[in-house]
């Protein structure tokens, strides 16, 4: 399965180097979507021997994740692997989804870092729990972490759906969407690392997004 890693970046110098030379020793294709970083990402990104997508602006995660599946079907890749930026990710937990995507008849492998969060924060424990009940029923699948951005997503999935948002919901957009195509979603436990990061959602406006997109989706669900 020729598989390659997307990772959206946004002022992630400090981190993505020893991101990508922790991928590197996994001898897989490597893309960094710098989504118009104000450091010199790109620059520390390209050293470490990725390929670099630079967004003009900053456009978003949703928009970044698009550009790197893009990226993907045009060089002929079975499946992408999407990782973060800031190290939250292990690098030794991708061989699993690999492993798994081999036998698995599922579109999309989620990963799980529900079932070991004495180190995630209270708030985020919670978010987590909620917004993932809200994709289950839309999905009508059990996903218990909807909100990871660690996921492999098969070719045949990134050609059938098409995805409309482009900030931090267009990931709970590619869930709802597949599984409305009668693909699979599973889950995959992963390790996450919780140091000193700082994330780049807002907490107030990209909640408001979730919802919005949620409800639209619902409305159209009815319809």
């Amino acid at each position: 399965m020729k598989t390659c890693i997307v990772i959206p970046a946004y002022n992630e110098a400090r981190t993505i180097g020893e991101v990508i030379k922790r991928i590197r020793n996994l001898n897989l294709d490597l893309i960094i979507v710098d989504d118009g970083s104000l450091d010199n990402t790109s620059e520390v990104a390209k050293i470490a021997g990725a390929t670099v997508i630079k967004n003009t602006s900053n456009e978003g995660k949703g928009s970044s994740l698009i550009k790197g599946f893009s990226y993907a079907l045009k060089n002929n890749f079975d499946a992408v692997i999407s990782m973060d930026a800031d190290g939250q990710h292990h690098a030794d937990d991708i061989s699993n989804f690999i492993d798994l995507a081999k036998k698995s008849d599922s579109g999309i492998l989620i990963g799980n870092r529900m079932q070991e969060t004495k180190d995630m924060p209270w708030l985020r424990i919670q978010t987590n729990k909620t917004m993932s009940w809200f994709i289950s029923s839309l999905t009508r699948q059990k996903i218990y972490d909807s909100q990871c951005g660690f996921r492999l997503i098969k070719r045949e999935v990134l050609e059938k759906i098409k995805l409309n948002t482009n900030k931090y919901e267009t990931e709970s957009e590619m869930l709802v969407k597949a599984a409305r195509l009668g693909f699979k979603i599973e889950s995959v436990p992963i390790r996450t690392i919780y140091a000193e990061e700082t994330s780049q959602i807002n907490p107030f406006i990209d909640t408001l997004r979730f919802f919005r997109f949620l409800i639209k989706e619902v409305w159209t669900t009815k319809s």
